[in-house]
């Protein structure tokens, strides 16, 4: 019995795995940076930026995105995970190196949306190869530990700004031709891959009839998969609006500094190193969808009374423990396209998942910048909680999966 567990471990962490991990970290470092740097580029002596022109220039990198999202998917498709993932690469170096020149919001704006189109190239493809390498009962469990790399990148990136910019006196610029010299050995990384897989790994190999051999677009976007891909565009709305103005909110209605604002910011997201790998072992047990919504409603309970409690202390360990149950539900999210979409387009599917978000996360912020303005920027954040609802209604009531 032991010899049959280490077996299914060694099966679950290989070479492949381990690589789109490491590259996925590599390619969301640069995520949130932009949004941590805000406090900092609003004041006079950097870009003197207003809310409205951050919210302008959070929404373009996705709008980008979302206009190569389907075309990526299909790319996926067709020429593989290993072409991609490096093409994402080549495209997070070129990005970082014109963010390390910015002088001006115009330069800043190119180099970010290079860096948004990094993560369009890559997800497709590394999703798609990961959900590919295993049985669909342990999908959940190799997603979470994809996940995991994605989150450390995401809370790394702001967390750098904090230590380099603060206790060895970088510019921001610096900070991002930093990280190019890990993005081009990730990228190096990719050509170890010997194989790919094609189809789903199973225990018994499943008949395909030709009709699903020859399913299109058309075919794929059933009832379920629509509805999801509703709820992901609601709940990127909530997500682009928090992200896009906490840090600003932080450092001006909190009076927390930079410096600390970008640690505690990026450690929200460092709770998905434990928090991914973790949900997606329960997923796999409990259920992707019952257990993606009973964490998400923890989240959204600690998060909405985070901005109700008035102490910063608890505002912070609230804030902390609503990024853990977000995470919690990473690996279940994921695992879920999977479900709804064919193996032989599961490159498209995951550009069609990706999708929403880019769209919504190119409308949020201007929203969000509005709203600040007039209603103060508290006001967000409610308003956020009110979105992050009314997506679990569409999740609960409107998309149905099926048990094996």
């Amino acid at each position: 019995m032991e010899t049959g567990k280490t077996e299914k471990a060694a099966s679950i962490l290989s070479y492949g795995l381990l690589v789109m991990t490491l590259t996925h970290a590599l390619t969301h470092v640069f995520q949130r940076m932009p949004s941590a740097l805000f406090p900092i580029l609003m004041r006079p002596e950097e870009f003197n930026l207003t809310l409205q022109q951050i919210g302008i220039i959070a929404a373009i990198p996705p709008l980008c995105s979302a206009l190569l999202s389907i075309p990526m998917g299909l790319l996926s498709d067709r020429y593989g995970a290993r072409k991609m993932v490096f093409a994402s690469m080549a495209v997070s170096a070129l990005g970082a190196l014109i963010a390390s020149q910015a002088s001006s919001p115009m330069m800043f704006i190119i180099a970010i949306s290079l860096l948004s189109i990094n993560t369009t190239i890559y997800h497709p493809a590394a999703y798609s190869f990961t959900t590919k390498l295993v049985n669909p009962s342990d999908r959940p469990k190799t997603l979470g530990i994809h996940g995991a790399g994605g989150t450390f990148g995401m809370a790394i990136g702001p967390i750098s700004l904090s230590i380099l910019m603060g206790l060895m006196a970088f510019r921001w610029q610096q900070i991002y031709l930093f990280w190019l010299i890990p993005v081009i050995l990730g990228a190096i990384a990719v050509f170890g891959i010997k194989t790919e897989p094609t189809e789903d790994a199973q225990t018994t190999p499943a008949p395909q009839t030709a009709s699903e051999e020859k399913q299109n677009i058309r075919s794929m976007l059933t009832t379920s998969l629509l509805l999801f891909l509703v709820f992901v565009g609601i709940r990127t709305i909530g997500r682009s609006m928090v992200e896009s103005f906490l840090p600003i909110y932080m450092v001006n209605n909190k009076g927390i500094s930079a410096d600390l604002t970008n640690i505690i910011y990026g450690s929200n997201t460092l709770m998905g190193l434990v928090a991914a790998p973790l949900g997606g072992v329960i997923a796999s047990r409990f259920g992707e969808k019952r257990w993606l919504i009973g964490v998400l409603v923890l989240s959204y309970i600690c998060l909405g009374l985070a901005f109700v409690i008035p102490n910063t202390i608890a505002f912070t360990a609230l804030y902390l423990i609503s990024g853990f149950f977000n995470f919690l539900g990473m690996a279940a999210n994921s695992s879920i396209v999977a479900k709804l979409s064919p193996t032989s387009q599961r490159g498209l599917g995951y550009a069609l998942f990706f999708l929403p978000g880019s769209l919504m996360g190119a409308v949020a912020p201007v929203i969000a910048a509005f709203i600040g303005e007039v209603f103060g920027m508290s006001s967000i954040f409610y308003a956020s909680i009110i979105v992050y609802v009314a997506g679990l209604f569409v999740l609960q009531f409107g998309v149905k999966i099926k048990t094996p």
